[in-house]
């Protein structure tokens, strides 16, 4: 079984926003939403500042505390390819998993109940790429099984350093930001 995550090559993204977009149109999410987003964070002190540019969304985390804490069951980890993912009919739009993501990377739907980043895992099931990263211009997004030690994904972590968010947080998340 994959346990998929993703890679994104901080020093390639521009911020374009085409993954927000293909995001947008291949979810069919609602205008003023979104799954994903761009982040900006500098560092350093003038004159040696960095800017990394980053793409974000839910970090399908290995502990993902929004599944716990749902008290129906709508949130949790889909078998294919452990993906943390919201059964829709069953959530009760009680606001729960929002408040225990420490991502903030969920949002509640129009109609009722939350949404969030699925890693287009109906194209992943076709054996295609998530929309953002099919998309990208920069080539800076990429999109794998983490524990197969040939895959891109995991290639890519051996070659450079990286990082993920918020650690301290204790979710295990599996977004990957290569430095």
């Amino acid at each position: 079984m994959a346990r998929y995550g993703m890679v994104i090559d901080t020093r390639r993204c521009v911020g374009c926003m085409d993954c927000v977009v293909a995001c947008k149109t291949e979810n069919r999410v609602p205008e003023g939403f979104n799954r994903d987003w761009i982040a900006y964070d500098t560092k350093g002190k003038f004159p040696t500042l960095r800017t990394e540019i980053r793409t974000e969304r839910c970090n399908h985390c290995d502990d993902p505390p929004c599944v716990t804490c749902c008290p129906t069951g709508a949130s949790h980890v889909e078998a294919f390819g452990t993906l943390v993912l919201v059964t829709h009919e069953e959530c009760i739009g009680c606001k729960a998993c929002l408040a225990s993501c420490p991502y903030d990377a969920r949002f509640v739907h129009p109609e009722g109940y939350a949404d969030k980043c699925t890693f287009c895992i109906h194209r992943v099931r076709d054996g295609l790429d998530p929309a953002c990263v099919a998309v990208c211009p920069a080539h800076c997004m990429h999109f794998g099984d983490l524990d197969d030690p040939n895959s891109g994904v995991s290639r890519l972590l051996a070659s450079r350093p990286h990082h993920a968010l918020l650690t301290a947080a204790g979710t295990r998340p599996r977004i990957w930001y290569l430095t």
